[in-house]
């Protein structure tokens, strides 16, 4: 049977403005339009001939190292935007550069980080975490000995609160995607889920939160909810597979899925069971959302859905008219996306787009869909659907609601703005 190999021209444009439909991107749909479509930006100059042996084959490759790095080419694919507090050197934040990226794992060393007071060093040998208050038997763990229950992987999301704060300003930021957005990675976590150990103490019935409360110098703590910690919260010690990274709470960290990131206490030294919320300076004098009306909400934990456009965006740049894929992400504290629907003349037409697998709760989605630019300039938007039915606002609404006194929480749509010449730039659109 002969399969008619499609031109990317034959493909339905069911949004306007170049987007096309989202089966292109799905199984069954892909390979028709590739092999016709894609085959163009293939070169038919091939500078060596078959046969003909290039420079690396010709002599012997790099020895054996005892820890992978990437590759020199790839030296320029860092974290960014590194900013410590004035006279600190650690009470700050990094960012994941979410545009060098693909699929849905952040790898460890591009992780984002944000530190109040550095990072310690801490001997996995003589650290303890200790569980008491209103507990029947107060309990002290070696990490030995978290080593020892069972454990289980899951792959999560984890966004600080703070991630796109500059978007509350009146005008656009001029930075990269990862510059604005990229307080938000993901990973595979791996550890013991912590209601094993709340069950080993015998939690009083009448306790409703826990104290978290971590091991650097500025002895960050949190209130969390005891539901929250019955029910999904995980005591990590691993990440991707390895143990975590001292800059991500290494050696345990609580993990808890869908919240704000700086509920997951690193380097976690102390839970203690309360019957009401400690009040702590982390959740009293921060991480409170300051409304229009001088009011603050407190304890706005779980992180709305968002999504943003990776490719294109800001750091990167179009070379040129023709087929593309438009790539991005999305996620929700609230469960799975559902839906990612992406606009290229600025959010006049909509199209959805294709999610690719797995799509998982509390977790990043990639999402996929073809567009043929024509090379004039225009506006791109991605807007995201979770499985609660929460659809992410446009800024203005999100304004209107929140005010712009605050500096968490930010989940509006992302506008980039396309110029003729393959630039692209942050808008507010």
């Amino acid at each position: 049977m002969r399969v008619r190999r499609r031109r990317f021209n034959d493909v339905p444009d069911p949004a306007g403005n170049g987007l096309l439909d989202r089966r292109v991107f799905l199984k069954g749909g892909a390979g028709a339009l590739t092999a016709g479509a894609f085959m163009a930006f293939a070169s038919s100059d091939a500078k060596a001939a078959p046969g003909e042996a290039p420079a690396g084959m010709k002599v012997p490759g790099a020895p054996l190292s005892l820890y992978g790095s990437p590759a020199t080419f790839e030296r320029e694919v860092t974290r960014t935007l590194i900013r410590s507090q004035p006279g600190t050197t650690g009470a700050g934040a990094s960012r994941t550069p979410l545009e060098a990226l693909e699929g849905i794992i952040t790898p460890s060393g591009l992780h984002f980080e944000r530190h109040h007071n550095g990072v310690p060093t801490i001997d996995p040998a003589q650290h303890q975490l200790l569980v008491h208050g209103m507990v029947a038997r107060p309990l002290i763990f070696t990490v030995a000995a978290l080593s020892r229950y069972p454990m289980e992987s899951r792959i999560h999301f984890l966004e600080c609160s703070g991630n796109s704060a500059v978007m509350f300003g009146t005008t656009p930021p001029a930075q990269t995607c990862g510059q604005t957005h990229g307080l938000v990675s993901c990973s595979e976590w791996t550890g013991v889920p912590l209601r094993l150990l709340l069950a080993e103490a015998g939690v009083d019935p009448r306790a409703d939160w826990i104290l978290a409360e971590g091991a650097d110098a500025a002895a960050m703590s949190r209130s969390v909810p005891m539901a929250k910690a019955m029910d999904d919260a995980l005591l990590a010690l691993y990440q991707n597979g390895e143990r975590l990274r001292p800059e991500n709470g290494y050696p345990v960290r609580l993990f808890l899925p869908g919240y704000e990131g700086n509920m997951s206490v690193k380097w976690l030294r102390r839970i203690k069971v309360t019957d009401t919320p400690t009040m702590t300076k982390d959740e009293t004098s921060k991480y409170t959302d300051l409304q229009a009306d001088g009011k603050s909400l407190m304890f706005t934990y779980p992180m709305e859905v968002k999504s943003v456009i990776t490719r294109p965006a800001p750091g990167l740049k179009m070379t040129g008219p023709g087929l593309y894929e438009l790539s991005g992400i999305a996620w929700s504290g609230r469960g799975k996306i559902r839906r990612v629907e992406v606009s290229a003349d600025g959010g006049q037409t909509w199209a959805e787009t294709a999610l690719s697998a797995p799509v998982l709760a509390y977790a990043l989605t990639r999402f996929r869909i073809a567009w043929k630019w024509n090379g004039a300039p225009t506006v791109l938007k991605s807007r995201a659907t979770d499985d609660a039915g929460r659809v992410q606002p446009t800024r203005d609404e999100f304004i209107a609601q929140n005010g712009a006194n605050a500096i968490y929480h930010y989940h509006a749509i992302q506008a980039w703005r396309v110029e003729s010449n393959g630039e692209v730039k942050n808008v507010y659109a």
